[in-house]
């Protein structure tokens, strides 16, 4: 497919100006200011939010009972009697009725809304549209996305602009230019009873109408495009003139598509398009699109991939970054959190990694259950006034699309916490991801999460000077001389055979990393008795997005586990990397 696209005509050899006067787009931008002007000011409060989380979640939830109360499942759990309590009764009530639970208890119940259009089972009225989601080494799942949530998420992104304000991103000025959305296929299945079915991407992409859609790339017929390495070929061929201000995505593929416009063009002796830089070959990302201001993203920890990005926009590890970075904590189940204070200044490549405040009036509830808690059949949870910090927590959502206390799966820690009844607090709810509670490494009593093998890599990666791409880590088994130890599987942007001296440094920082992080790990590694040096094998860029294609799982927001206490993943990915 990709050798099918044809280069724009109007693709220039030379130096392209891409001005910052007004035009008729950036009028949409003025009224997007004017628009967001009052819950800037709101989003900005923390105050408000420290004193008011708690108060605005207990209405949250009690709405949610209302709205589901006359459906099958609000019938069987009492929603109506629920809705009716006080506000120091009305959560503990609900756990009694209802316990914590994953997406298999409510398989049943959503395979009758969507497969078979059956109306008003765990939300009210006739459910349309199902987010397909999928891990690398389970099943398809299927989220419902009710018209509510589909408001949600638009209220969301509506903040996300707002939050860019208080920063002093102009939307005005954003909108002079484009917006680049690196989502999933926006194509949809849909059955006979009218049930949608696809990435949530393709589900809120209708939402893109005029004006909007006059700022959205890559266009409709590019986001349709579900096989990725033709689609970042395409988006490289419509973007690559275009006066880019913002990208939405997953890190790894933003830099794969900044890599493709570089190579594109160079190819076609396109210059830079910075000011003073007349005549000079394109080599970074800043030269390509000189406007670009803004880069949102989530999904994964950023500060891996921090030095890597740096690399692409300004030409070294160490350079400028894009000016504004905004991080996201989005799922498919709901718009968890986001970042309401700007990135610190100064701060060295890789150790930036901000607090993200919780969505507390999006529509959505929120628990949390200690981790180690999570698998007792009846886990004590938390609502946001209630946790501490330090304390590491899975998330819980009641959602206004019928999930109703659903053990996402994520791990979250707590770094400032709300006003309670019972409590003072020291600002608004934010967290931290910090892993999955189904991904992490205790073979040996090292009891390794996901943070401590990002926050190693991205610690490694300075030390060795090396630039990384995607990596994940594996027990590695006792077996004959071979002794226990952690084997990281990483991708590195250089020949393996030129880098030992880089590697034994790399493998050195990462091993003393994971020591200051974590004293299972340390005890494990003193005096080498439990655990050996962790081995590293490095693999050519692109292995894991190999991996990823052999399991039909390539692009949008698939990733590949960070971690994992089989060797399942590491040892399938360095098999399809050809480095072993």
């Amino acid at each position: 497919m990709a050798a099918t696209i044809q280069l724009p005509a109007d693709l220039p050899a030379g130096p392209r100006r891409f001005r910052d006067g007004l035009s008729w787009t950036s009028l949409i931008g003025a009224g997007l200011g004017a628009y967001l002007h009052r819950r800037a000011r709101k989003v900005a409060d923390t105050r408000f939010w420290q004193t008011n989380t708690h108060s605005i979640q207990l209405a949250t939830l009690r709405d949610l009972f209302q709205r589901a109360s006359n459906t099958k499942f609000g019938r069987a759990h009492g929603f109506g009697r629920l809705a009716a309590l006080s506000d120091d009764q009305i959560v503990g009530a609900y756990r009694k009725a209802i316990p914590v639970r994953d997406w298999y208890a409510f398989k049943d119940d959503i395979a009758r809304m969507r497969e078979g259009g059956e109306p008003d089972v765990l939300w009210p009225g006739l459910v349309r549209d199902f987010a397909q989601t999928s891990g690398t080494t389970a099943g398809d799942k299927f989220i419902p996305v009710s018209a509510e949530m589909l408001k949600s998420n638009f209220r969301a992104s509506l903040d996300i602009f707002a939050n860019l304000a208080n920063q002093g991103v102009s939307p005005r000025r954003l909108l002079t230019g484009k917006c680049l959305f690196l989502g999933g296929s926006t194509n949809l299945d849909t059955n006979a009873h009218g049930i949608r079915t696809g990435d949530l991407s393709g589900l809120v992409t209708p939402l893109i109408r005029w004006p909007i859609s006059k700022i959205y790339l890559p266009g409709p017929e590019v986001a349709l495009m579900s096989h990725w390495p033709s689609k970042i070929e395409a988006m490289a061929l419509r973007c690559i003139n275009e006066d880019v201000r913002m990208i939405s995505g997953m890190p790894s593929w933003a830099m794969v598509l900044a890599d493709r416009l570089i190579e594109l063009a160079r190819a076609r002796g396109v210059t830079s398009r910075v000011p003073g830089e007349d005549g000079v070959p394109i080599s970074t990302l800043r030269q390509v699109w000189p406007n670009l201001t803004v880069f949102v993203h989530g999904g994964v920890r950023y500060q891996p991939f921090d030095p890597r990005v740096r690399q692409v926009y300004s030409g070294s590890a160490d350079g400028a970054d894009i000016p504004h970075r905004f991080e996201l904590y989005p799922a498919s189940e709901a718009f968890i959190a986001m970042q309401d204070a700007p990135n610190p200044v100064g701060a060295p490549p890789g150790s930036t990694h901000p607090s993200l405040r919780l969505n507390a009036d999006l529509g959505n509830f929120f628990e949390f259950v200690p981790l180690e808690r999570i698998n007792d059949p009846d886990p004590e949870a938390f609502t946001a006034d209630r946790v501490e910090k330090g304390q590491r927590y899975c998330v819980i959502l009641s959602t206004c699309a019928g999930l109703w206390r659903y053990n996402i799966g994520d791990v979250v820690e707590f770094d400032s916490i709300c006003d309670g009844p019972q409590r003072r607090g020291d600002g608004p709810s934010r967290m931290r991801i910090v892993g999955r509670h189904r991904h992490f490494v205790n073979a040996f009593g090292e009891n390794l999460i996901v943070e401590h093998i990002e926050t190693a890599v991205a610690d490694a990666a300075r030390a060795a000077n090396l630039l990384v791409g995607e990596f994940t880590a594996a027990p590695v088994y006792p077996a004959g001389s071979r002794r226990a130890g952690l084997e990281l599987a990483i991708e590195i942007e250089s020949k393996p055979g030129a880098i030992t001296p880089a590697l034994d440094r790399f493998r050195d920082a990462f091993d003393a990393s994971l020591k200051q992080q974590n004293v299972d790990y340390t005890t494990k590694r003193t005096d080498g008795v439990g655990m050996s040096l962790p081995t590293i094998t490095p693999l050519r860029p692109g292995a894991f997005h190999r991996w990823l294609e052999s399991k039909g799982k390539l692009g949008g927001q698939h990733k590949c586990p960070r971690c994992a206490n089989t060797r399942e993943v590491l040892d399938q990915v360095v098999q399809f990397s050809g480095d072993r």
